[in-house]
C-alpha cells in the first residue's frame, strides 16, 4: 500500500512503520495523521503481523505538530486546538497502547512534543544516542498532549515531569534512559538493525500473552491492588486457553523450542 507521507513495510510477522516528512522532520499533518490510522487498521487486521515497529526518516523521528499545517490569516478564528486532539492525537495514542501485538518504537534523532509523547506511547523505546527528546508545547504556551501529562509522571515521577513540561528543556537519549523514560540508547550506526531484530525476535514469541502483559501492566496505573489481583486472574485465564500456552507448556516437557503462533 502507497502513502505519501508514510512508510508501511510488512516481513517476518513484523510491520515496519516509517513517518516520511524527512525535510519537516517528520512533523504531523491531517494527511499523515488519515495516513496513520489507515496503517494501524490495516495493521491490526492482519493475523500474520505480530509486532509493530514505529521509527522517522532521516535525521529527527517527528518534531510535533507542523504547525504550518495549522496557520490562519491574522484576524482569523482561532483553530480549536481540542478538537485536533479529538480528531488525531487521541486516537492516534490509544491505537497504538491498544494494539494487540507489541509496539516497538526506534527513535533517530529529536522527538519533540506529541513526537516525544508518540514513542512514549509505544511499549518498549530504544533511541539513538544522538536522539533527543523535548516537551516543547511551553515554548508556545501550550499544555503537553498525546498522553504527555498520564504517561510522563508514571514514567519519570512528578517532579521530573512538571518541570520537563514547564521548561521545555531538551534530553538526551543517554539521559532519558537513565530517567526510566526509555528502555535503551544505543549507538546511531547500530539502532535499526537493532530494534528490527527486538520486534523480529518478539514476533516469534507467544505474542497473544505478550498483548495481556500489555494490557495488564496499562491497566495497573489506575487499578487498586484489588482490582489488579482480579485483572490479573482474567487475564491468566484468557492467557491459559491459548494455543501457545499449550506449545510452550508442550515444548517444555519435550525439552525443545517452542514453535509459537501468537493464537
Amino acid at each position: 500500500m502507497t502513502y505519501a507521507t508514510i512508510r508501511l513495510e510488512v516481513g517476518d510477522g513484523v510491520a515496519t512503520l516509517t513517518l516520511n516528512r524527512p525535510d519537516k522532520l517528520n512533523s504531523f499533518t491531517s494527511e499523515m495523521h488519515a495516513e496513520l490510522r489507515d496503517a494501524l487498521a490495516v495493521i491490526r487486521a492482519d493475523p500474520s503481523l505480530r509486532c509493530l515497529l514505529v521509527t522517522g526518516l532521516g535525521r529527527g523521528f517527528c518534531a510535533g505538530q507542523d504547525l504550518s499545517d495549522r496557520a490562519v490569516a491574522p484576524g482569523s478564528e482561532t483553530p480549536d486546538l481540542g478538537q485536533s486532539l479529538e480528531s488525531n492525537y487521541n486516537p492516534l495514542v490509544r491505537a497504538l497502547r491498544d494494539l494487540p501485538m507489541p509496539v516497538v518504537c526506534a527513535v533517530n534523532g529529536v522527538a519533540a512534543g506529541a513526537g516525544a509523547n508518540l514513542a512514549f506511547a509505544c511499549d518498549i523505546v530504544l533511541a539513538a544516542r544522538s536522539a533527543s527528546f523535548i516537551q516543547a508545547f511551553c515554548k508556545i504556551g501550550l499544555v503537553p498532549d498525546s498522553g504527555g501529562t498520564w504517561i510522563l509522571p508514571r514514567l519519570v515521577g512528578t517532579a521530573r515531569a512538571m518541570a520537563l513540561a514547564m521548561l521545555g528543556d531538551k534530553m538526551s537519549a543517554e539521559q532519558a534512559e537513565a530517567w526510566g523514560m526509555i528502555w535503551k540508547a544505543v549507538d546511531d550506526a547500530a539502532l535499526m538493525d537493532e530494534a528490527t531484530k527486538l520486534a523480529r525476535h518478539l514476533a516469534t514469541q507467544p505474542t497473544k500473552g505478550l498483548a495481556l502483559i500489555k494490557k495488564a501492566i496499562r491497566d495497573s496505573a489506575t487499578n487498586t491492588l484489588d482490582q489488579q489481583l482480579d485483572l490479573e486472574r482474567d487475564l491468566q485465564r484468557e492467557a491459559g486457553r491459548t494455543y501457545d500456552y499449550q506449545e510452550g507448556v508442550a515444548a517444555f516437557v519435550a525439552k525443545r523450542a517452542p514453535a509459537f503462533e501468537g493464537r
